[in-house]
């Protein structure tokens, strides 16, 4: 967890999301490519492989079981599969672990060691939860999914949200990123997060009232000891950049670290424990 005994505690009293196995990724990875394939080929290419499915399915069948739509369905994934050369399941489990320990580094992304999530990464566990507000962000989300933690990115742009969905299915991290269109301020998906990492460029348009109850839904939502990291606003491109000490103020009674180290520091806040958690803190 992102903190000591306090977050430890918050931990046993939920449900952790279950891991996903090499298998199931697997799976996933076949099917997105079989997708991929069939929306990329005309209308009358994918019935011809349909056709070929029912002449070998009838040829093998010799009448001993009934041609259904779901039959047809899976053998032509299977002729997919077979024009695609996709790769075995021991094959594809070699390259898979060699590509997730390179998208554990977060130069692979762009990032620079001195990254204000790079610290954080490893203290995530299975059943914690981060937020993403901003696809300019897309980088940092990749990086923190890459070590097998659920993401959420949300972005008000479905221009940009198509995109980064894409290079999630890309990096074969579909699984465990989820890519979501919301207009802040007026519905905010059922999350609680223990890490939100927020791009200040995603609210500048914003009004400021609006930015401000944006944040408080985010601060409410998040798990007492949990963090958000703010990152700095980069290069502006066709809005001014909100820069992050615009947004400090409303941090009031976090507990603030401001790093330089990294082009993109902003400012980390951590959520003070519950006063229930503190007093059982004090009693052990």
């Amino acid at each position: 967890m992102l903190t000591s005994s306090t977050a430890e505690r918050l931990a046993a009293t939920r449900a952790p999301r279950p891991s996903r196995s090499l298998k199931q990724e697997y799976q996933e990875f076949i099917l997105q490519r079989i997708e991929e394939y069939k929306n990329a080929i005309p209308r009358g290419d994918l019935l011809q492989i349909g056709d070929e499915a029912v002449r070998e399915l009838q040829a093998s069948a010799q009448d001993q079981y009934l041609l259904t739509e779901v039959l047809l369905l899976e053998h032509v994934d299977r002729i997919i599969a077979r024009r695609l050369r996709l790769p075995s399941f021991p094959r594809w489990r070699q390259k898979h672990r060699a590509l997730r320990e390179a998208q554990r580094e977060p130069t692979h992304w762009g990032l620079d060691h001195a990254h204000p999530i790079v610290a954080w990464a490893p203290r995530l566990e299975p059943g914690d939860l981060v937020v993403v507000v901003g696809a300019a962000a897309l980088a940092e989300a990749l990086f923190l999914a890459a070590h097998d933690i659920e993401v959420f990115l949300v972005d008000q742009d479905l221009g940009a949200i198509e995109a980064a969905e894409g290079r999630a299915v890309t990096e074969q991290l579909a699984g465990v990123l989820q890519a979501l269109v919301i207009s802040f301020g007026s519905w905010f998906p059922d999350l609680s997060p223990s890490l939100v990492v927020l791009e200040p460029r995603s609210l500048a348009d914003l009004r400021a009232k609006d930015r401000a109850a944006l944040i408080a839904d985010l601060k409410a939502r998040t798990r007492s000891g949990g963090v958000h990291i703010v990152l700095s606003a980069g290069a502006p491109r066709e809005v001014i950049p909100l820069a992050p000490e615009a947004l400090q103020a409303l941090y009031n009674g976090w507990q603030l670290q401001r790093s330089r180290r990294s082009k993109r520091s902003g400012f980390t806040a951590t959520k003070p424990p519950r006063q229930l958690d503190t007093a059982s803190s004090v009693s052990e």
